[in-house]
C-alpha cells in the first residue's frame, strides 16, 4: 500500500511540475483591467450596438465550414476542409496577377496588383490553424495588401501539419523572409534589394508573423518597416480567458476548437508537447513568451467576439510595456479574420483603410 501511494505522489509530482513548464509565467498581469474603459494600446470600432444584415450573412456563410464535413469519417475532415477553405472565394475575380515563384526552396506566389512596384514588399503568411490553407485561399486578402501597399505580396505556400511538424513552417517563413530581402517579381528589378519590407498574417499566419519579427531581430536581418497581424494566435499554452469566454459568441473557432475546452487544459498541453516536441510555451511558437522589445510597429486586428481575442490583448500590452510600438484594434459582432469577406462587409473595407494608414505611416522615405 505505502510503495503505491508513494508512486502515486511521484507521479502527482511529475504532472504538476511538467504542467507548470508546458504553462510558463502567469500573463494575467497583462490583461486589460477594465475590459470597457479606455486603453491607450486599443483603438475601439463599432457599427453599433446590434448585427446587422451584413453580419448576419457572414456568419451564415460560415455554416458551409462544418456542413462539408458533417456526416464524414473523422479522417476525411481535414482533406475536405482544406477543399473547402481553398474554394470558399472561388467565384471571385481578382484585379491582380499571381505568379508561382520558388522563394529560396518554398513554394509561394507573388500577387501583383496593377501598378505594383516590385521593389515594395509583403510577406503574406496565411492562415488555417497551421494544417489548412494557402496562397489561394487568401487570394482576396493578399490582392488588397498589394493594392494598399503599392507592391508585391509574396504569399508562401509554407508546410503544413500533419504532414510535416510545427518548426518546418516556421523554417519555410524565415527562409522565404530572407530571400525576399533581394528577389522580386521578375523583371528589371527582380533582384534588387527591397525598397520597403513589411509582414503580414492571419490567425496561425499570426502567430507566425509575430514569431518571424522576433527571430529577424535577434538574427540581426533587417527589420520589417512594420508588420500586421490579422487575429493571431499568440499563446499556445491556451490561457487566455477568450478561449473560453468567448466560445458562444465565436462563429467561425467555436464550433471547430469549442469541444477542445471540456478537455482538462494540462492534458491538451503534455499531447501537444510530445506531438510538436516544442514546449507550447516556447517563444517560437507562442510569441507572448518572448522578449517583446525592440519589435517594429505592430498592428493588430482581433474581433471583440472571438476566441483569440486575449491572445490579441496579451500581447499588446506586454509589447508595449517592453517599450515596443503595438497597436491593437479590435472590432465589435466580427468573426475570425472577418477580413477575407472584402469588399462586401463594410468593417472589412474599415480594417484594410485602417492597415492602409498604418502602412503608410511606417513607409521607408526614399
Amino acid at each position: 500500500m505505502l510503495w503505491i501511494l508513494i508512486a502515486l505522489t511521484v507521479f502527482l509530482a511529475i504532472w504538476f511540475a511538467g504542467a507548470w513548464y508546458v504553462r510558463g509565467a502567469d500573463l494575467s498581469l497583462f490583461d486589460n483591467v477594465g475590459r470597457d474603459q479606455p486603453q491607450p494600446s486599443r483603438q475601439r470600432f463599432s457599427s453599433g450596438a446590434a448585427q446587422n444584415a451584413e453580419h448576419r450573412a457572414v456568419i451564415a456563410s460560415l455554416s458551409g465550414i462544418t456542413a462539408s464535413i458533417k456526416g464524414t469519417p473523422h479522417k476525411q475532415h481535414l482533406p475536405l476542409l482544406r477543399d473547402y477553405i481553398d474554394n470558399m472565394h472561388a467565384h471571385r475575380t481578382y484585379d491582380a496577377q499571381f505568379i508561382p515563384v520558388d522563394a529560396g526552396g518554398v513554394a509561394a506566389e507573388w500577387v501583383l496588383a496593377p501598378g505594383a512596384d516590385p521593389t515594395r514588399r509583403t510577406l503574406y503568411i496565411h492562415g488555417g490553424a497551421w494544417m489548412m490553407g494557402s496562397p489561394r485561399s487568401h487570394r482576396t486578402i493578399t490582392t488588397r495588401f498589394s493594392e494598399i501597399t503599392g507592391g508585391a505580396v509574396l504569399a508562401i505556400d509554407y508546410r503544413l501539419m500533419p504532414e510535416h511538424p510545427r518548426m518546418a513552417g516556421i523554417d519555410d517563413c524565415r527562409v522565404a523572409y530572407r530571400w525576399m530581402l533581394d528577389h522580386g517579381p521578375d523583371g528589371p528589378t527582380g533582384n534588387a534589394p527591397a525598397s520597403a519590407v513589411y509582414v503580414a498574417g492571419d490567425s496561425a499566419g499570426g502567430n507566425l508573423t509575430l514569431s518571424l519579427i522576433a527571430w529577424v531581430r535577434d538574427e540581426g536581418l533587417r527589420a520589417p518597416d512594420a508588420a500586421v497581424a490579422l487575429s493571431p494566435a499568440t499563446d499556445g499554452t491556451l490561457g487566455s480567458p477568450s478561449l473560453r469566454t468567448n466560445i458562444a459568441t465565436d462563429a467561425m473557432l467555436g464550433p471547430l476548437f469549442g469541444p477542445l475546452a471540456r478537455v482538462p487544459r494540462s492534458a491538451l498541453l503534455w499531447l501537444a508537447w510530445l506531438r510538436h516536441r516544442i514546449r507550447p510555451n516556447h517563444p517560437v511558437v507562442s510569441p507572448v513568451f518572448g522578449d517583446l522589445s525592440n519589435l517594429p510597429p505592430v498592428l493588430i486586428h482581433a474581433s471583440d467576439l472571438e476566441m483569440l481575442l486575449d491572445d490579441s490583448v496579451r500581447y499588446t500590452n506586454k509589447a508595449r510595456a517592453a517599450g515596443s510600438p503595438v497597436t491593437l484594434q479590435t472590432w465589435n459582432h466580427m468573426v475570425h479574420v472577418w477580413h477575407i469577406f472584402d469588399p462586401e462587409l463594410t468593417e472589412a473595407r474599415q480594417a484594410f483603410d485602417e492597415i492602409s494608414k498604418f502602412l503608410a505611416s511606417h513607409a521607408p522615405r526614399s
